[in-house]
């Protein structure tokens, strides 16, 4: 065991907050101390662009990798879809812990499910892959950008209806008192028999909203979200998937990010932190899958903004392994789905993305990322 606390820095939003917390309770239960360290990233301090305006890559992880390699902190954790394939030299992703939910949820005020959306609702994304799949399964919907951590973007959908429902029951409420004084003047009524339209005062309903729900209500409204697709591991490890109406967008269909649902911690290579880290951390398993999903999207380029897809699950002696790379407006798609030898996994991950490159994939992400 090493003697001396691990310094563990880490964004400071809640989302990132948790994620490292449940670093240091995996690494605190191997006996380490552990010492967090928040630091402030580019993609933290910029509120008011999409994910694909902040940079090439890297723009929740740079800051803290620096970090790192500077010695200031010993190791960081990130959300292993934001690290680039590309890594400084002398840094590792030192474990890939076991791997939550990797898909996607769409969330909604009522359950709605993805093909039961109206013509024309607006859905909520900065990601430019979740932009290109909902066009391509249903151009008859909005795209709209959203920002901000997984709270801010629950908060943002359910502001206009909880907004438009308090309304509502402020103005029945209002109805129902107008009704009781005018039956107390007049001969022959009963103003217990005035029935209200809502059981609960406005009072009593708002009292029973969440936290959540009751920032949402104070929340000024710029775009008015039907739905909003967001990672299904984001919502669990922020509490949220229990507490909002969510239908898991099936990944098949939906293919994530490379590395969606997976934690990476860094660490510089061949430390003595790095070798504890993994010791204590490292899901071979997840590793494998994360690795095969990284290799197929540095062999096709465009980093982690582009409209790529890639989940890979282990399955016996085999890697399936799913990838979709679609034009920004979901009208083209080249896809493929493949077995890959779990013996060779690398050399064939490399294997499927040149031939999807030669399919069109390698055109496609040039015309989306600008390139």
């Amino acid at each position: 065991m090493r003697e001396e606390s691990i310094r563990l820095a880490t964004r400071g939003s809640s989302l990132a907050l948790r994620q490292a917390g449940e670093i240091e309770a995996a690494l605190e239960e191997r006996r380490h101390d552990v010492d967090l360290v928040e630091v402030e990233t580019e993609g933290d301090r910029i509120t008011d662009e999409r994910i694909a305006d902040l940079g090439r890559t890297g723009a929740f992880v740079r800051a803290l990798d620096e970090r790192v390699l500077e010695g200031d902190v010993d190791a960081a954790v990130h959300s292993m879809k934001d690290v680039p394939t590309e890594m400084p030299e002398d840094l590792v992703v030192a474990a890939v812990p076991r791997r939550a939910s990797a898909g996607d949820a769409l969330v909604t005020p009522d359950g709605t499910a993805f093909d039961d959306l109206p013509e024309g609702a607006v859905v909520g994304t900065s990601s430019m892959r979740r932009g290109a799949q909902i066009r391509a399964h249903r151009p008859d919907l909005e795209v709209a950008g959203l920002r901000g951590n997984v709270d801010t973007r629950v908060e943002k959908l359910l502001a206009t209806h909880l907004q438009a429902e308090h309304e509502a029951r402020r103005e029945a409420e209002e109805t129902y008192q107008a009704e009781r004084e005018r039956a107390e003047t007049a001969e022959g009524e009963d103003p217990e028999e005035v029935e209200r339209e809502y059981e609960e005062t406005v009072e009593s309903w708002f009292d029973s909203l969440t936290e959540l729900e009751k920032r949402a209500l104070g929340r000024e409204v710029d775009t008015e979200y039907d739905a909003i697709v967001l990672a299904r591991a984001g919502l669990e490890r922020s509490g949220l998937a229990h507490g909002v109406n969510l239908v898991d967008l099936p990944t098949g269909e939906f293919v994530p990010a490379p590395g969606q649902g997976a934690l990476a911690v860094t660490a510089r290579e061949g430390t003595e932190v790095a070798e504890a880290i993994q010791s204590a951390l490292d899901h071979p398993r997840s590793r494998v899958e994360t690795t095969v999903e990284r290799i197929v999207l540095e062999a096709l380029g465009g980093g982690c903004i582009a409209p790529i897809g890639v989940h890979a699950f282990l399955q016996g002696e085999v890697v399936r392994t799913d990838v979709q790379v679609y034009s920004a407006d979901g009208t083209s798609a080249v896809t493929e789905t493949r077995e890959l030898d779990l013996d060779d996994y690398a050399r064939e991950a490399r294997e499927l993305a040149a031939d999807l490159a030669d399919a069109g994939g390698a055109t496609l992400i040039a015309e989306a990322t600008g390139e």
